[in-house]
C-alpha cells in the first residue's frame, strides 16, 4: 500500500483527475453560436462550444505542448499517427473540466484551494525540497512549457476544484469508518517491505535528443568519467555535491541523487547493488539500460506494518478516487452534461476522428457466452 499512500502526491495532487485537462477556463456566459469569422482571422478559432463551454485552439495547443513535453521527457514520444486521438482526448478533457467548473459552488472552490495547498506541501516534503528549491525546479519545467507560476497554480487549483465538484455531484463520501474498515480487512496492503535510502550518480548512455544508444566510444568515455567521479567519492568527497554536479538523472540530481525505494521499485541490477551495500559504502560502477551508475547507501529501513494513523488521510483520498473512477467509468455522467450543454466540436478534423472512434466502438461485437 506504500506505493499508493506514501507517494500519493506523485499522482498530481493526490487526486483522481485522470481525463481532466490542466488548462481549465470557465466561461459560463459563452453564446452557443457558430465559430466567428473574427476568431478565424485572428488564428485562434473556437474548436468546441456549448452552454458554459468555449475551447479555443490555443488552449488545446497548450495542453498538447505539456503532454508532448512530458512524453518526451519519459522517452516515450507520441507517434505522429496517434496525435489526432490524443488531441481529441485532450479536447474532451477541457470540455469536461469547463462543464464541471461551471457547476462549482463557493464551497467546492474553497475545498479545491485547500486540497491544492495540502498537496503542494506534501509534494515538497516527499521530495525534501525547500520552497526555494521547489520554485527553482518547477520554474525550469514551466519555462519549457511556456507557463507562468500563476498559471500553473490556477490550473492545479481548478483540477482540485473539479475533484471537489465530482465528489459532491456523485455523492462520494468516504468516512473514517470506511477507511478503518478497509485497513483492517486488507492488512497485507499496508506492509511496507524493506527499503533503502540511497543516492546515485548516473551518466546516461542514451542520446538526450533521440533516445538512441551512444556509440561504443562514447560509452567508454562515459564509464571512464564515472570511474573518476567514483574515486573522488571513495576518497571522501561530498557525494550529494558530486551528484548535483555530474548526475544526468533529472529526477534526483537536485536533491543530491537521493531516493528511498523497495527492491521492486528499481531495475534489478540497480536494486541488487544498492541492497548489497553497507551504510556509507560506495558501489562499483553499475550498468543498467539507463547507463552507468555509482550508488552510495544512506541507510537500510526494516520492513514494518504502517500504522493506521500514518496512512489514514491518504487512504481516504485513494478510496475517494476509486469511488469516483467507478462512478465515472461508463462515461454517462459527463456525456449527460455535454448533452445538457449542447456541446459541439467545431474543428472538422477532430470531429471526424470522434465520429470514426464512435463508429468503431459500435461495430465491436458484444461479449456473449462461449
Amino acid at each position: 500500500m506504500t506505493s499508493v499512500t506514501r507517494r500519493i502526491s506523485c499522482l498530481t495532487l493526490g487526486l483522481v483527475l485522470a481525463g481532466f485537462g490542466s488548462s481549465m477556463t470557465t466561461r459560463a456566459d459563452t453564446p452557443t453560436n457558430s465559430v466567428s469569422k473574427l476568431d478565424s482571422l485572428l488564428g485562434d478559432p473556437v474548436i468546441a462550444r456549448g452552454k458554459g463551454v468555449e475551447i479555443k485552439r490555443s488552449q488545446l495547443d497548450s495542453e498538447m505542448i505539456q503532454l508532448q513535453a512530458a512524453a518526451n521527457a519519459q522517452g516515450r514520444p507520441i507517434p505522429p499517427d496517434n496525435l489526432g486521438m490524443f488531441q481529441l482526448q485532450k479536447l474532451n478533457d477541457l470540455i469536461a473540466a469547463q462543464l464541471l467548473l461551471a457547476r462549482a459552488t463557493d464551497a467546492d472552490k474553497a475545498r479545491g484551494r485547500e486540497m491544492f495547498a495540502k498537496a503542494l506541501q506534501r509534494l515538497k516534503a516527499d521530495n525534501k525540497l525547500t520552497d526555494a528549491e521547489f520554485d527553482e525546479k518547477l520554474g525550469s519545467q514551466l519555462r519549457l512549457q511556456g507557463l507562468t507560476r500563476a498559471e500553473w497554480d490556477r490550473q492545479r487549483v481548478e483540477q482540485a476544484t473539479v475533484a471537489a465538484v465530482l465528489q459532491r455531484e456523485l455523492e462520494v463520501n468516504i468516512t473514517d469508518a470506511d477507511a478503518k474498515k478497509y485497513y483492517e480487512e486488507n492488512p497485507t496492503r499496508f506492509e511496507q517491505p524493506e527499503q533503502v535510502r540511497a543516492s546515485h550518480i548516473l551518466l546516461s548512455t542514451k542520446d538526450p535528443v533521440t533516445g538512441e544508444d551512444l556509440s561504443e566510444e562514447q560509452k567508454k568515455a562515459k564509464r571512464k568519467q564515472l570511474e573518476e567521479v567514483r574515486k573522488q567519492a571513495v576518497d571522501g568527497a561530498d557525494f550529494a555535491a558530486l551528484a548535483r554536479q555530474y548526475s544526468e538523472d533529472p529526477g534526483s540530481k537536485d536533491r543530491g541523487g537521493e531516493y528511498t525505494f523497495k527492491r521492486e521499485d528499481m531495475v534489478p541490477e540497480f536494486s541488487a547493488a544498492a541492497f548489497s551495500l553497507r551504510t556509507n559504502q560506495v558501489s562499483d560502477v553499475v550498468t543498467t539500460a539507463y547507463g552507468y551508475h555509482i550508488i552510495k547507501l544512506g541507510e537500510k529501513i526494516p520492513a514494518r506494518m504502517l500504522p493506521y494513523a500514518e496512512v489514514a488521510d491518504d487512504l481516504k483520498e485513494v478510496l475517494r478516487s476509486q469511488a469516483l473512477q467507478k462512478k465515472l467509468a461508463d462515461g454517462k455522467f459527463i456525456e449527460a452534461l455535454r448533452k445538457e450543454a449542447h456541446v459541439e466540436i467545431l474543428d472538422e478534423r477532430l470531429k471526424k476522428i470522434e465520429e470514426l472512434m464512435a463508429s468503431s466502438q459500435q461495430e465491436q461485437p458484444a461479449a456473449g457466452p462461449k
